[in-house]
């Protein structure tokens, strides 16, 4: 008897079908400097006509980590994708970089069309919102390593940035002004974490994730799923309006690990405490948890999805400009000159 790809665990028809029912989604990212179509052994954008002297290109990849799980327990999947260029976009525009392109890498146990084209649904409402183009991508099968009902999902971003214009920290001075973006809530790290703490691992898991909870206004599932917000207008408005001279996209590794990183040697960053609203899921979190402040500030974003440095003089401008571009910002501490080279935050 002969055997089939498919007696193998890998459906070529349904590939197509996925393919067929995502295209009408893929097609909402494109812009003028497509050049290729869905459907090729490469994507191509053009780059010609960007009026840059010194054009640098800057990547990303990220995926959204354990936060799957959640989406696997609600049996939703139509945000995860934004989730996956989230994390890459709001990183290539830490520097300055303007995003261009997208591509993802979808790997599930047994392709399910209509769950592959939700999945990308969301990655293109997520490029949507990051001003890039979804150009290419890959669904791969991995029958017998992964279960049929769960996929892991990757991306990879391509942005540029005129060489003068590229945001480095160089510039930062003592008394420099951090400002502070508010975050959609948990983003997508620290999901080992977050489900350790509502015992996500547990048999009764589906029935804890559907909890009501008062001080959250939701279902617990419903508030992990939030998508993480994706930054691209709001730096572009910021940018017309001040000159950011750092900016720090708060992932894993929270305050402590991420802020840091924008800083030159010799400087640290005060944080004051109360300056924004810590969102409800954490405060329910710390305390379900039992976690420590310096465990949340090193885990979580705790509210605050990105911080930005600028001068003192110009800390109002910047809160105005992002809160007419639709986001919540705070005025959240200062840089400080400090005596010992490695970049720090100090909570105040």
């Amino acid at each position: 008897m002969a055997i089939e790809y498919k007696n193998a665990g890998v459906d070529v028809e349904a590939g197509y079908q996925a393919v067929a029912l995502m295209k009408e989604h893929v097609k909402r990212t494109f812009n003028e400097n497509v050049v290729t179509d869905l459907g090729g052994f490469g994507g191509l954008f053009s780059i010609a006509g960007m009026q840059m002297e010194e054009p640098i290109l800057v990547s990303g990849t990220d995926g959204v980590g354990t936060k799957l799980k959640a989406a696997f327990l609600m049996n939703r999947h139509d945000t995860i994708g934004i989730d996956a260029v989230a994390m890459c976009v709001n990183d290539i525009i830490c520097c300055g970089a303007t995003p261009l392109f997208f591509l993802d890498y979808i790997a599930c146990g047994k392709n399910h069309p209509e769950q592959i084209a939700e999945i990308v649904k969301g990655v293109a409402e997520g490029c949507v919102q990051g001003h890039c183009a979804l150009i290419g991508g890959e669904t791969a099968e991995h029958p017998g390593m992964m279960p049929e009902d769960e996929y892991d999902i990757a991306g990879f971003a391509v942005g540029i940035v005129d060489k003068k214009q590229v945001i480095d920290g160089k510039r930062i001075k003592e008394g420099d002004a951090l400002i502070g973006i508010a975050s959609s809530g948990i983003h997508s790290n620290g999901f080992s974490l977050v489900r350790q703490i509502f015992g996500l691992n547990d048999p009764d898991a589906k029935e804890k994730i559907d909890t009501y909870y008062e001080e959250l206004g939701c279902k617990l599932g419903e508030a992990l799923l939030r998508p993480t917000r994706i930054y691209v207008s709001a730096l572009d408005a910021l940018k017309k309006a001040v000159q950011p001279k750092a900016i720090s996209h708060i992932t894993g590794g929270g305050f402590f690990e991420n802020i840091p990183r924008m800083l030159p040697d010799g400087f640290d960053a005060g944080i004051a405490r109360g300056s924004w609203e810590i969102p409800p899921i954490f405060q329910l979190m710390q305390e379900k948890g039992q976690i420590s402040e310096h465990g949340m500030f090193n885990t979580f974003n705790m509210g605050i999805g990105m911080v930005v440095a600028v001068a003192a003089s110009q800390a109002d401008a910047a809160v105005e400009a992002l809160e007419a571009a639709g986001e919540k910002a705070y005025i959240i501490g200062e840089v400080i000159k400090a005596e010992h080279e490695t970049p720090e935050v100090i909570l105040e």
